[in-house]
């Protein structure tokens, strides 16, 4: 018998044992047989049981309940059910993900607990109440990207904002930016890209989903000190919903019944101190309008105590903040 005839059946028996079958939902020898003839697979009984013997052989363990006619199953999977569920949750609650998409990807995520479990995982859907992005493209976004800074390319694309009707008004009068990609960046449920900007010399953002016709260029990326010494980790503690400013050592002084927000922020190493039995900590942050407005969200629990010039932004914004409302 040809081997490829014997690969491509193998493959099958798999293909069929793993997408419908567990412990609860054996498949009989009779059921295997039926599936591969409908698939103009030819097999025989004898051809099974060998076949089964090849992928227990090479790790792909088939499990088997003895009886007149043997029933088969899967049981190992990658993922358990609970990590599916929070896979799928987790898909159904972010926003950069499209409907359509969103719908296809649960879909996927189920059916890697097998045929039947994938119903019961379904079932148990909560939809949430999430405003989607309308962007189809943002699937292959995130590909382009992720291949161009495997391959250390240049990336360009156009880029769009929305205005008041819901239109895409194009950035850049319509022409395609150009980038070097350094990393992308979740954050503040958006999707980021974090790159180096050659015209600019400095680090910007752009959000994946606000981008069309993303493209990886033949051109490698510039190289840089600060492609060098990028580091996507911390540079997301400083940053505040993707927002730069510039980066600043930041003291503040805090009540203690705000530590999670802190910590939610920051980081769990964030390293506290108390005096007086206020929380003291100094940390690094890119003091942008955004990282002062997270600030005074707190009222007074939360204080910028140093330095001076990030103090009194704090205050010119409460007193615009006070003259918008008038007298």
């Amino acid at each position: 018998m040809d081997d490829n005839v014997k690969k491509i059946r193998i493959m099958k028996i798999w293909e069929i044992l793993n997408r419908e079958t567990d412990e609860d939902h054996p498949l009989t020898t009779e059921q295997i047989l039926e599936r591969l003839d409908a698939m103009g697979v030819p097999c025989h009984r004898k051809t099974l049981y060998e076949d089964i013997k090849v992928l227990n052989a090479t790790g792909y363990e088939v499990l088997v309940n003895r009886a007149l006619s043997n029933e088969y199953y899967v049981m190992e999977r990658t993922f358990d059910i609970p990590e599916l569920q929070i896979l799928m949750d987790a898909v159904q609650a972010t926003r950069f993900i499209s409907t359509k998409k969103t719908e296809e990807l649960v879909r996927k995520i189920a059916m890697l607990a097998g045929a039947s479990k994938a119903e019961v995982l379904k079932r148990n859907i909560v939809e949430f109440n999430t405003s989607k992005s309308s962007n189809e493209q943002m699937i292959y976004n995130v590909n382009e990207i992720a291949l161009a800074i495997e391959l250390k390319k240049k990336v360009s694309f156009l880029y769009f904002k929305l205005n008041a009707k819901h239109e895409k008004v194009y950035q850049h009068s319509h022409k395609r930016y150009l980038v070097n990609p350094l990393a992308t960046i979740f954050s503040d449920d958006k999707y980021y890209l974090v790159c180096f900007d050659d015209k600019y010399g400095n680090v910007v953002h752009y959000r994946v989903d606000r981008m069309e016709n993303v493209m990886m260029e033949p051109a490698d990326a510039a190289e840089t000190i600060v492609s060098k010494n990028f580091d996507a980790k911390g540079r997301k503690k400083q940053l505040f919903s993707m927002f730069v400013g510039n980066p600043e050592r930041v003291s503040f002084e805090a009540d203690s019944s705000i530590i999670d927000g802190l910590f939610d922020k920051f980081g769990d190493d964030l390293v506290l101190s108390e005096e007086d039995g206020k929380l003291t900590f100094t940390t690094t942050a890119e003091v942008s309008p955004t990282f002062i407005s997270w600030v005074v969200g707190f009222g007074g629990k939360l204080k910028i105590t140093a330095p001076k010039r990030v103090v009194n932004k704090v205050k010119d914004h409460l007193i615009k903040s006070l003259e918008a409302y008038g007298d």
